[in-house]
């Protein structure tokens, strides 16, 4: 079959178009070639993204697609893919990466419509290879939640992984979200990136504590990146059932169960939720 995103009449269908994170510079040469083509762009933005058409000199039609869009604008979309070429783009880098998308993309499938994907710029990427933190494993993470106890929540979720992580976050939030990591994954190194691209692009590494004093009175502008590495080998051990419990055992005999059921949690690399319920057992049978 040939290449329908080069051909000079693209298939009708989806075709998901990574976008310039900053320098508009970075866009694709298919990327633009299938910009060029669209019978409707499905933009987060629009604003947004008719500054890279006019950096392209084209004038395409556009409509709104973000987290907002209700069924039948997901359908209209569908209906329009038998015969047009529809591209989704999101404000910058890769769409459905933090970026709403993936039920367009599962509705098209379903309708058996055309998917396809132009892969490029994606912020998480760009940020982990920026940091100098181990990349061979990493889990992408997003933006973590407002609420303090939410956030801890799930940061206590990634807290034995032994892999980077990876989130968004806007400057404004950063120091508190630097200090909630550092007092739930410990005081790991990380990296801040941010204006990835652009001529002020900034990566700041750093025990999470540090920077997280670093940004407390200095919130940075722009978008930003926070990769985490991941726990150091001598800070997780390993441990069978018994020796969980016997750690357990001991931490109960002078905490409380919550604050016992978090550090062997921590200590061993297991599910806080679990422990936790184990550790209720175990002072029931004291």
């Amino acid at each position: 079959m040939p290449d329908s995103t080069i051909s000079n009449t693209p298939l009708p269908g989806l075709y998901i178009v990574a976008t310039p994170i900053g320098n508009l510079g970075d866009i694709g040469a298919r990327a633009a070639a299938v910009l060029a083509r669209a019978d409707l762009i499905a933009a987060e933005d629009t604003r947004v993204t008719a500054k890279l058409l006019s950096h392209l000199g084209l004038r395409i039609k556009m409509t709104p697609y973000h987290d907002h869009s209700d069924e039948r604008a997901r359908a209209d979309l569908v209906a329009r893919m038998e015969n047009q070429v529809v591209v989704l783009v999101s404000d910058a880098g890769t769409p459905l990466i933090s970026d709403p998308g993936y039920k367009l993309v599962r509705d098209a499938r379903a309708a058996g419509r055309h998917v396809t994907t132009l892969p490029g710029p994606c912020a998480a990427i760009a940020a982990i290879t920026l940091s100098g933190l181990p990349s061979d494993r990493f889990l992408f993470a997003g933006f973590l939640p407002n609420k303090a106890k939410a956030r801890a929540d799930t940061i206590a979720e990634f807290a034995g992984l032994r892999t980077s992580l990876v989130f968004y976050e806007s400057g404004p939030r950063l120091a508190a979200t630097l200090a909630a990591l550092a007092e739930g994954l410990g005081n790991r190194e990380a990296a801040v990136a941010r204006e990835i691209t652009k001529l002020y692009e900034e990566c700041v590494t750093g025990p999470l504590a540090e920077l997280a004093t670093r940004y407390a009175d200095a919130p940075p502008k722009g978008e930003i990146a926070i990769v985490v590495a991941p726990p150091a080998d001598d800070l997780v051990e390993e441990a069978d059932e018994a020796t969980v419990d016997a750690a357990l055992r001991e931490a109960l005999a002078d905490q409380p169960v919550a604050k016992a059921a978090k550090a062997v949690a921590k200590r061993f690399g297991r599910d806080r939720h679990a422990v936790y319920a184990r550790a209720l057992e175990l002072k029931a049978e004291a």
